[in-house]
């Protein structure tokens, strides 16, 4: 592990990498020209979508249809290699502040501004002075590689949420919310129930900015306040997380 102070870098490395712009075209390549092989096979299934599409590859010359299959099958898996490079997060932390990059932006969290920083899941999650989140970022990393690398920084790793026992199961028109909360919450079940991802994560700092912090089990929303929203006092926090 770096020295102290050396900035560390948690990312999926050059294995990842290989996965991605090696397995997946090779994958994408070997269902294509399986694709193409069954086609007259999947054309008579009446059930099957794009029936008049396999129709069309069926009555190629089959050297013609295999190359093309293996081709069109190649092009998707490069472009899912794509898209999972650009959703990679790495992590790169150090005694004074941590920044977490994806899809070419950078969020920049202080270190003066976390209370604890902790693995949920599949989440990266840094909780600020006021128990809120500062950041939540999707992450396929490994767990122990960040409470390695935050820890060797100086930062308050935590095994678990420290706050997980205070979540309660968001339904509709439950006391206790701040005003809005809750039909920021009803919006926000729509858009996971139609896995409106992006819409979802906009509705969440929303209700951050009301004082309600909220995680999420199989759509399911779970929900707790911060701890001005609990004392009705304003908030401590040094400064916000700045994206850049």
């Amino acid at each position: 592990m770096d020295s102290y102070g050396t900035p560390t870098v948690v990312d999926g490395g050059t294995a990842e990498l290989a996965v991605l712009w090696g397995g997946f075209p090779v994958l994408g390549a070997g269902v294509g020209w399986l694709l193409a092989e069954g086609a007259g096979w999947i054309a008579e299934l009446p059930w099957a979508p794009a029936q008049g599409l396999f129709e069309l590859v069926d009555g190629l010359p089959e050297a013609q249809a295999s190359i093309g299959g293996v081709a069109v099958g190649m092009l998707g898996g490069l472009v899912i290699a794509a898209i999972g490079t650009a959703e990679r997060l790495t992590v790169t932390v150090d005694t004074e502040r941590a920044r977490l990059r994806r899809s070419g932006s950078t969020r920049e969290v202080m270190r003066r501004q976390v209370r604890a920083v902790f693995h949920d899941g599949k989440h990266l999650v840094l909780l600020g002075t006021d128990d809120d989140e500062v950041a939540r970022e999707k992450s396929d990393l490994s767990a122990e590689r960040l409470a390695a690398a935050f820890r060797g920084q100086g930062w308050p790793w935590t095994d678990t949420d420290p706050h997980r026992d205070a979540y309660r199961r968001w339904v509709p028109d439950l006391p206790g919310l701040p005003t809005g909360a809750d039909a920021l919450l009803r919006a926000r079940q729509r858009a996971l129930e139609k896995d409106k991802d992006g819409e979802a994560r906009e509705l969440r700092d929303e209700l951050a900015r009301t004082g309600v912090v909220v995680r999420d089990d199989r759509k399911r929303q779970y929900w707790r306040l911060t701890r001005s929203a609990v004392t009705g006092e304003p908030s401590d926090r040094d400064g916000e997380a700045s994206d850049r």
